[in-house]
């Protein structure tokens, strides 16, 4: 078998077993692979083994094997390394520093299956080698494999330990929240005085939602670092609590350049003028080293762009010398969300080579703009762009988005259609894009072809509905109505689509009926239901319904202007007059709401 391998090893010189005095001493080969291995040198450690080990291999010492193991692995030669383990196989597969380095090379190059094989195979596991294969799979987004390993490890050291963590970080589910507090009642209390750990452990509390609990052991811990804070600050973001990761900030000393970076995301999410302000006054405050760090630039663009600074967003990204390509999709992003469709297309124009990303970004815009030109461009970037990139799902929806937004609909089909994995966003794509083209039918029939509709599939459902305003069209808004899972209507972009449809298909009793049984009313759904209201030519409803509302929004003024402008009465008067008193003066920069207003007032006489 070794003569074989031996022979099929094109790339490996040979050398006379006969000229031994021209080998270097085992003991020196290993030494020599590791001073190159430390220096990041993998291919010359590698050179040095193929002159002077190959054909002794089996009398290598473990040492050196495990060095050559390790520069395969860097150098993600897998070919290599397999030929290396089929050769010493017999002679150090009880060897558990020699099996530890094999499956580190498999994980490594991303042979799982190989590496699983060879831990199953080894009779002596250690925890480093659970180690090895948990990351691996959790880099693989296999976390719950990662989970099924730890439950093996009789005694699980602190490394496992925060491995679990990451891989229930990953799941975010109400399983892994319950293994991860398991499992922190169970571990040893010294544990707790390792900070990867606790930092670990608070990131896989918020993950998975549990925020209180995450809190109270931060601020029980008397040793905080950096990374703590961290993980509590994002976790903050992710469970849309910026307001409390702000606040987390202002406690820190002496922040790192990760911390400055939540803060900004945490602003970012905000979107106030106070997170502006804090945005601009950091930026000044933090040293000038931390501009060095790509993703904390990034971060700012994304802050001042979202908080709406866009000429000071621009100054930075001028001014900046390395531009990475997240800097531009911030920027383009920014551009996008500030209603410049078009700055954001020069912007891509000036990028090399462009990512999928910002590919994404510059169909977004297009699909703003709606214009002839648009299309064309969309057209001529998609025949362009790497096939790769097709793999990428938000690619396909936000380019399938931008031809149905700009009136392509044969092409944005034809490419649908033609696309083997279809994801349910693409669906979307395709049912909005219907429902702007009035070609509502296909949207239901596209919908019908769906076996697992999210809320959103159901929500642009229910808006085909509701422009078709036929029988038909109600008896399916009931039908699916009866059918979606209950957890749908926690959403109340769907619950607002939900009472729109039935409003405008005649059935206000049920609309009313649902509206009133629903716990979280939100404004827009007020709004469907006063628009409902007046549609029916019922405008006291609709003015009655205003009554109960705390803080009414633009719309819901607009919609009372409505109501009054179709009752036509001096009480109608009345009440226009003493609401247009009341309003906050930033509403009447909304052209439709003075529209209303003054057709309300001419109407009443």
């Amino acid at each position: 078998m070794t003569t074989r391998l031996l022979n099929h090893w094109l790339w490996f010189p040979k050398v006379s077993l006969k000229r031994l005095n021209n080998t270097k001493s085992y003991i020196n080969l290993g030494t020599e692979m590791k001073l190159l291995n430390d220096k990041k040198q993998f291919e010359k450690a590698l050179a040095i083994f193929d002159q002077h080990g190959i054909n002794n291999i089996t009398t290598l010492s473990n040492f050196a094997i495990t060095e050559v193991l390790k520069a395969c692995a860097h150098m993600r030669d897998i070919q290599r390394g397999k030929i290396i383990h089929n050769l010493i196989a017999s002679e150090t597969k009880n060897d558990i520093y020699v099996s530890s380095t094999l499956i580190h090379m498999y994980v490594h190059c991303g042979d799982m299956a190989s590496a699983q094989s060879l831990l199953d195979s080894t009779k002596t596991k250690t925890p480093s080698m659970y180690g090895i294969m948990m990351k691996g799979y959790i880099k693989n987004k296999q976390a719950n494999k990662a989970n099924d390993l730890f439950n093996e490890i009789e005694n699980p050291n602190d490394v496992n330990m925060i491995l679990l963590f990451n891989a229930c970080a990953q799941l975010k589910t109400k399983e892994a929240l319950d293994l991860v507090k398991k499992t922190s009642k169970e571990i040893p209390k010294s544990f707790y005085s390792n900070p990867r750990l606790l930092t670990s452990l608070l990131d896989a509390l918020m993950k998975c939602g549990d925020v209180a609990h995450a809190e109270s052991l931060f601020y029980s811990s008397k040793q905080k670092v950096l990374p703590m804070y961290g993980a509590m600050m994002k976790g903050y973001v992710d469970n849309n609590l910026p307001e409390k990761s702000i606040n987390l900030f202002n406690e820190i000393e002496n922040p790192d350049d990760v911390n400055v970076t939540i803060l900004f995301n945490a602003c970012a999410q905000s979107k106030t003028k106070e997170a502006l302000d804090l945005v601009k006054k950091t930026s000044k405050q933090i040293p000038k080293s931390f501009y060095s760090n790509p993703r904390l630039l990034t971060s700012l663009l994304d802050a001042l762009m979202k908080c709406g600074d866009v000429a000071h967003a621009e100054s930075l990204f001028y001014i900046s010398k390395q531009k990475v390509l997240p800097m531009y999709g911030a920027m383009m992003k920014g551009y996008v969300d500030n209603n410049l469709p078009e700055k954001a297309i020069d912007l891509f124009n000036e990028i090399e080579n462009p990512n999928d990303v910002n590919m994404i970004l510059l169909f977004n815009a297009c699909a703003q703009l709606k214009t002839k030109e648009a299309l064309d461009l969309v057209k001529k970037t998609s025949k362009q762009i790497p096939k790769s990139f097709y793999s990428n799902p938000h690619l396909l929806t936000s380019l399938l988005d931008a031809l149905m937004k700009c009136g392509d609909v044969a092409h944005a089909e034809s490419l649908f259609y033609s696309s083997k994995q279809k994801v349910l966003s693409s669906y979307g794509a395709m049912m909005k894009g219907y429902v702007d083209n009035n070609l509502l039918e296909k949207a239901i029939d596209l919908f019908n072809e769906i076996e697992n509709p999210n809320d959103a599939n159901v929500t642009i459902l229910f808006n085909a509905c509701a422009q078709l305003k036929t029988k038909e069209a109600l008896d399916l808004v009931k039908k699916t109505s009866k059918q979606i899972p209950k957890s749908f209507y926690s959403n109340p972009h769907l619950l607002t689509s939900l009472l729109d449809a039935l409003m405008k298909c005649g059935d206000a009793a049920h609309a009313e009926s649902l509206f009133y049984s629903s716990k979280h009313k939100v404004l827009p759904m007020y709004g469907a239901m006063m628009k409902g209201y007046v549609d029916n030519n019922l405008p006291e409803k609709a003015i009655d319904l205003f009554n109960e509302i705390e803080n009414p929004d633009d719309v819901n003024m607009i919609i009372l202007f409505n109501a009054c402008a179709q009752l036509k009465t001096k009480e109608a008067l009345d009440l226009v007059k003493k609401t247009s008193k009341q309003i906050p003066k930033s509403f009447y920069s909304n052209p439709h709401l003075l529209t209303s207003l003054l057709d309300a007032l001419m109407k009443c006489g």
